[in-house]
Formats: structure tokens, sequence, C-alpha cells
């Protein structure tokens, strides 16, 4: 069966949930009909003309991007503009965007996880940990005789599922006592009287976005005219997905011999890979970043790694890092180094593995599309040019 893009859009989401994206950032679907048809799907790290040239070319029906056409504001698509030109290709061609930026940097099999497999990380864990999705508790007390009805309604509107179960309800009994007063309509007891029944006190824990459901689904079940509960929200938690990926290698290596294992694991740029560091420091402990990374030095440094691999390394924060590192070892070895690669292929390595679980995604739903990474070269640097002969008096 033919995936629509709605379709594909709500895989995508799954995946890479755009709640996870970071405040600032701009993802999930910038031009399409969900109603659309979709057969062909490419993949691309920039949406850059000879990207857009290679959708068009291959007839795909859908461009996913990892950076975003439209991060920033604007106040025109007019094709009189280089992103409006590219957006008026892409619908004249029939094919959407969607874009999946830091949401695919924090998510399970993204961008993270894709650079630190191909470095040989094992055991990894988030660099900077995102909150586990926000929960709510709810505790009612409800006659005993109700609670188990009470249980599956709660459970029915989306309560009591924790990790791999689901209906997880912790009780406890205990007695009520009450005086419905004139006007009141008792289920239990009679007006001017004070009652008092066993009842059940029920503690079941739902996503705090169901919260009116779960409460509409608890009146609806509960006896009382009134009922007695409370929802309480709870402490947020780390989640286990995050920017960065943190993990050991099988076994220490030098950092010059760890720097060209990475050189070799990423795709090949005029950059090519630079290092900070002693040579032949021993690397066990690594950090990774898919993308410009010198804004997390302060969580590097509390993950106490061996040697930080990220891209886009400016001058002053990586020379900043450097000399609070060796002022820090107070003689020994300053730790972390630094790993520096271009920005396009520290994130190139999870296209491969995100046009797999698309297929895969879609597949579970009944559904195929023929999925494609690009083959254009986005990276903004064409050559590099190698200084061998110095001018007098350099260092």
């Amino acid at each position: 069966m033919t995936a629509t893009l709605a379709d594909v859009v709500a895989a995508l989401d799954r995946r890479y949930p755009p709640r996870t994206a970071e405040q600032w950032d701009r993802v999930g679907l910038a031009a399409g009909d969900p109603d659309a048809p979709v057969r062909r799907v490419l993949l691309a790290v920039d949406p850059v003309a000879a990207v857009v040239d290679e959708a068009v070319e291959w007839e795909a029906d859908l461009l996913v991007t990892h950076h975003p056409l439209l991060l920033r504001p604007v106040h025109s698509v007019a094709a009189t503009t280089y992103k409006g030109a590219l957006l008026h290709r892409l619908v004249r061609a029939g094919c959407g965007l969607y874009t999946a930026h830091t949401n695919a940097d924090s998510a399970h099999g993204g961008v993270a996880e894709a650079l630190a497999d191909a470095v040989g990380l094992v055991g990894t864990s988030p660099l900077v940990a995102a909150d586990a999705p926000a929960l709510d508790k709810h505790v009612v007390l409800v006659p005993a005789a109700q609670a188990g009805a009470l249980v599956d309604a709660l459970a029915a509107a989306g309560a009591g599922h924790v990790g791999a179960y689901e209906r997880c309800a912790w009780t406890t009994t205990g007695e009520g006592t009450f005086t419905p007063l004139p006007g009141a309509a008792p289920a239990v007891g009679e007006v001017g009287r004070r009652e008092v029944v066993a009842e059940t006190r029920v503690e079941m824990v739902a996503p705090r976005g169901l919260r009116a459901r779960v409460v509409a689904a608890m009146r609806a079940a509960h006896p009382y005219e009134e009922p007695a509960f409370d929802v309480l929200e709870l402490a947020a938690l780390p989640g286990d997905t995050g920017l960065g990926r943190v993990g050991t290698l099988p076994s220490p290596v030098p950092l010059r011999d760890f720097a060209a294992a990475v050189a070799r694991a990423v795709p090949a740029t005029a950059q090519g890979v630079r290092y900070a560091g002693d040579p032949d420091m021993p690397v066990s402990r690594v950090a990774v970043l898919g993308g410009s990374g010198d804004s997390l030095f302060d969580a590097v440094r509390a993950a106490d790694v061996d040697v930080y691999v990220t891209a886009d390394l400016r001058h002053h924060p990586a020379s900043e890092q450097q000399e609070r590192a060796a002022f820090d070892a107070r003689g020994g070895a300053p730790r972390p180094a630094l790993i520096d690669l271009a920005h396009s292929a520290s994130e190139w390595l999870w296209l491969p593995r995100a046009a797999q679980a698309l297929r895969t995604d879609l597949a579970a739903t009944g559904t195929t599309v023929e999925t494609r990474v690009s083959t254009r070269r986005t990276d903004p640097w064409t050559g590099h040019v190698p200084q061998t002969d110095q001018p007098e008096g350099t260092p």
C-alpha cells in the first residue's frame, strides 16, 4: 500500500519527536500536502540547491534533511530569494520538505548514536540527558468494590503505563467518612447522616498531556457525586535520550591512533580531521556530539572523558578549553583532548540508518517507500592546501 505524506510524517515524528527539539529549532514538515502519496524519499544533511536538483531528478516525493531551510523567520518565500526559489522548485515537482534536526540529534538511533557507533564506543549514554516525559500521579479514593473498575477506566484513558507494562496501579484500603448536605445526591448513605465507607486508595501515573482525559475518565467511572482525588506533578527525571553520547572504547589507544580511526570512520572532507592534545595520551572514555559542539564544554568536563569528538570548534573556545585542561591537570596529562570534524561529516553517518528506520517503520504499518541517501556533496569547503613552507620567523 502506498504511504501518504501524513503517514511518513507520523513515522518520522514517532522516531524523532518534535517536542524533543531545542526551543530555538524549527523541525517537522516545512512543505507538502499531507494527503499526497509518497513513494520515494531522499535524505540529506543540507537543503541546498544541489540536493533539490537530485530530489527533482530522482522524482522524490519527499526530501528529508537534517538542517532546516527555514530556521530563522522569513517574511517571504518568493522565488526571488534563494530559499524561496528552492521551495518553489520542490512544490512544482510535488516534493515535500521535512526537517529532523536537534530532535534527531537526541533520539535513539539518531545523529549522536550514529557517530558514537562509527568511532567504536560501547556502553553509551547521553552527554546531556533530556528530561523524561512529564508525568502526573493520579490518586483516587473509591469504594473498595469499585476499585477494579476504576483502575480499568484509568488504564483505558492512558494511565498506568510504565515501561513495558500496562494497568500498573498501587492500592491500599482504609475508611472514608463524609456527611451529605441538603441538595446532595449521594451514591452511598443519606442526607444529614454521617457515613463511614470502606474505600480503596488507587495510585496510577500518566503522561501530563493526558491529565484532562484521565480525570474525565475517573469522574465518569467513579460512583460518587464528588470523588476525592489528587493530581500530583512528579519531579522531572533524566531520560535515556539527549544531546551527545559518552561511551568507552573496547581497549585504550593513543590519541593519534584514535584520531586516525575517527578520520577513517567519517566521510572525507576538505577540512579533514584535526586534534588537540598529547598524541601519546591513552584514550578510553570518549564524548561525541554531531554538529557544532563547543557550547557543551562544561558538560564534557563533567563527564570526565579523555577526548571530545565534535565539529566546528572555534579558536577561542578550543584554546580556552585546552588552557583550562592544562591548569586543572597540575602537571598531569590535560584532559579532555579535542578532535574536530567537519560539520557535515559528523552528521552524515545518521542518514543511512534513518533511511533504513523509515522503511522499517512504514513496513510495520503495511506501507512501503523507497529511500535513498543523497550522493551530492554539501560540505561548503571544496579544497585544502597543505602548508609545507612557512614564512620566516613563524612558529
